[in-house]
């Protein structure tokens, strides 16, 4: 029986086979619901070459006015804890808009940067969940 967070991550990996292939960087899908219920999916490079899924979504809700404190956010990989073409990581900017709940699936793999997002993520009291069972299917998709 697939959960909600099954689910969710089922369609997220999907999106990440949208991405734009790079030598620099991951493909990976997110998906933001909100408290309310709104879904907001995205990709990374969708709209802007330097922007990750996890930005494109939050950024998404945002302009939507939606509300997205509480919500939770869903990603075929760790968010990333470092960043080299943006000021601000991925789970800073969780952290930053207090999205309660961050379901994941594959740890970043150390070929670009030292990922520390799942620790910073739980560092900030954000709940982290990582649904290994899906981390091939990801990893697949990521490159």
């Amino acid at each position: 029986m697939n959960t909600i967070d099954d689910l969710q991550i089922e369609k997220t990996i999907e999106l990440s086979k949208k991405c734009m292939k790079s030598k620099t960087a991951y493909c990976v899908g997110a998906t933001l619901v909100t408290a309310e219920g709104k879904i907001f999916y995205g990709y990374s490079r969708e709209t802007d070459p330097k922007n990750h899924a996890e930005e494109e979504v939050i950024l998404k809700a945002l302009k939507d006015g939606s509300e997205i404190k509480d919500a939770t956010l869903y990603s075929s990989m760790e968010p990333c804890s470092t960043r080299a073409s943006k000021d601000k990581s991925c789970s800073e900017l969780i952290t930053e808009h207090k999205i309660a709940k961050v379901v994941f699936v594959a740890s970043e793999p150390d070929k670009f940067v030292d990922c520390e997002g799942e620790k910073v993520l739980k560092d900030a009291g954000i709940e982290v969940i990582k649904l290994d069972q899906f981390e091939k299917k990801a990893l697949l998709e990521a490159f």
